[in-house]
């Protein structure tokens, strides 16, 4: 087994000697940007009222452990629900989304055979933590395209912890969604808001929630570099799956819409080889 940096959507080189290039790019879809696009009406509380706290008056503080509870127990909800749609598709023969879940169920069987996959478990309907996570985190922050990169996009899954904290330690801007756009779109996180005992729980859910700014699609922010995470990707061509929800071409979606990234921007994933 071997951790590897897979370029999916761009033909660009890279330098590093561990990444590997597609031959085509990964076209993923865009949003209308008229009028009447529907994301206009959106209206998000970025955060429930029932994760705070009141002390005094005026004072009102991040109810960190009621957060974690609420978050935990909607993603089991939405892994349920992902079980129960993944079991009814595969079973009908000319449903196009069927072959999807054999390759994903193949994977996550195989990670768990094999035990080659970290916390949490089991790794079915999620983007699996794989062991070799830390490791492809490195090697991705030695490309070229992450060392000249101002603002990086990274997905809130376990994998790609490494990631955002390299992001940050390399002194870079930090945009990642809010888990499975819940609460609100992106935050962003800059080492200029964080200290040295912080900057490793902003990395995750809970810390994104206390310490990340929320912005909305009318905010302009200029995204270099995106990394999302994935289920299977082939290494020739690029193409890839994630857990089946669609919130990274969702995600890509909403970035297009506030052209925050184009066709140059290069999107990048992280896996091991089975």
């Amino acid at each position: 087994m071997d951790a590897h940096v897979t370029n999916i959507s761009s033909v660009l080189r890279f330098t590093s000697k561990h990444a590997l290039k597609s031959k085509r790019p990964f076209k993923f879809p865009t949003i209308s940007t008229t009028k009447n696009s529907h994301f206009k009406q959106f209206n998000l509380m970025i955060h429930s009222t029932k994760n705070y706290v009141t002390r005094g008056k005026n004072e009102a503080v991040f109810n960190e452990e009621a957060y974690e509870a609420e978050r935990l127990r909607l993603d089991a909800e939405a892994r349920n629900s992902m079980a129960d749609k993944s079991s009814k598709e595969v079973q009908i023969e000319d449903d196009p989304k069927a072959w999807k879940w054999v390759i994903r169920n193949r994977v996550w069987d195989l990670m768990e055979a094999q035990n080659i996959a970290q916390f949490p478990r089991p790794v079915h309907h999620r983007i699996p933590n794989f062991v070799g996570a830390p490791l492809a985190a490195t090697k991705l922050s030695e490309l070229e395209v992450f060392k000249k990169a101002k603002c990086v996009k990274v997905n809130p899954d376990t994998p790609q912890k490494q990631v955002r904290l390299l992001t940050l330690n390399d002194g870079k801007k930090l945009l990642t969604p809010q888990p499975r756009l819940r609460t609100g779109f992106f935050s962003v996180l800059e080492p200029s808001m964080l200290s040295p005992s912080t900057i490793k729980e902003a990395c995750t859910s809970v810390g994104v929630a206390k310490y990340g700014r929320p912005i909305g699609l009318d905010d302009k922010i200029k995204v270099d570099l995106i990394v999302i995470g994935s289920v299977a990707v082939d290494p020739k061509t690029g193409a890839r799956l994630g857990k089946g929800e669609g919130f990274a071409e969702l995600e890509y979606g909403m970035l297009r819409y506030m052209g925050s990234i184009d066709d140059s921007t290069l999107v990048v994933t992280s896996g091991e080889f089975l």
